[in-house]
């Protein structure tokens, strides 16, 4: 019996503590119903050819598990899609247990989020309207098809003119390379953007490979191109724009995402 009541009093003085905290944080309490209520969007590449080398690419499995959790655990509704739809290729070498962190882990035991990855939307059917915000993890895949894809273009100039953040990882700041403002300039010109840097491109050696490189089209499009050392989290926000150098800044980029979306 006096166990009994002791468990009772620890529960009532844990919700008193509970209670006192929302109280006395009202405003952390509002900002996470808010998210709560907040969809994003993720556009995955569909390219899996690396170039003519015969091997196989697609996106960044912690590029996109790292953010994808980020934004979930916090209670927002992510949409996937894909150029073609169905299941994006997932880069091999990102599966390697060199490359495993906590959320690739999470990622491989969680079989609900396989099962949504393999049945990603068609990029065409998507609507901005319908989102918050939109985020892009990279790999080398977008170089390939997203750069390029319509759709795609649009999607990212329609969130941005409508006063939503766009997010972007590693490679996938290259998916802007044909992006433009409502004046028809760039919509990097003049903006501070990070992204994969030559540097780390030759680290892996793919700089001809890749069908450009990040950093040199960000730069050509009249971007305030920076950059940090290779390998470093390095993340940039200028405005609705928040981009990150490489894998290691998906985190940061995903951190300061949530930041603009508890404003």
């Amino acid at each position: 019996m006096k166990k009994a009541l002791k468990i009772f009093l620890t529960g009532i003085m844990l919700l008193n503590i509970l209670s006192g905290y929302a109280q006395s944080h009202p405003n952390q309490s509002a900002k996470n119903s808010k998210l709560k209520k907040m969809k994003v969007l993720f556009v995955l590449t569909s390219h899996d050819a690396l170039g003519n080398t015969g091997e196989k690419t697609g996106f960044w499995i912690e590029e996109f598990a790292t953010p994808y959790y980020s934004l979930t655990d916090q209670g927002i509704d992510v949409t996937i899609a894909s150029p073609k739809g169905g299941q994006p290729p997932i880069d091999p070498k990102s599966n390697l247990p060199e490359y495993s962190t906590a959320s690739t882990k999470r990622f491989q035991g969680d079989v609900k989020t396989q099962e949504k990855l393999k049945n990603s939307v068609v990029l065409k059917t998507v609507d901005q309207k319908n989102f918050d915000a939109v985020f892009y993890p990279g790999g080398h895949g977008p170089l390939w098809d997203l750069a390029e894809d319509q759709n795609s273009i649009k999607l990212i100039e329609s969130f941005y003119a409508n006063n939503k953040p766009i997010a972007f990882v590693c490679h996938a700041p290259g998916v802007l390379k044909n992006v433009k403002d409502k004046n028809g300039d760039f919509l990097v010109k003049g903006k501070k953007v990070a992204g994969f840097k030559n540097s780390e491109e030759e680290g892996v050696k793919l700089q001809d490979i890749v069908p450009f490189l990040v950093e040199n089209v960000l730069k050509q499009n009249g971007a305030l191109y920076q950059s940090g050392d290779d390998w470093k989290p390095f993340i940039v926000t200028d405005g609705l724009l928040i981009t990150g150098q490489n894998p290691a800044s998906s985190e940061g980029v995903a951190e300061k995402l949530l930041e603009y979306l508890k404003k």
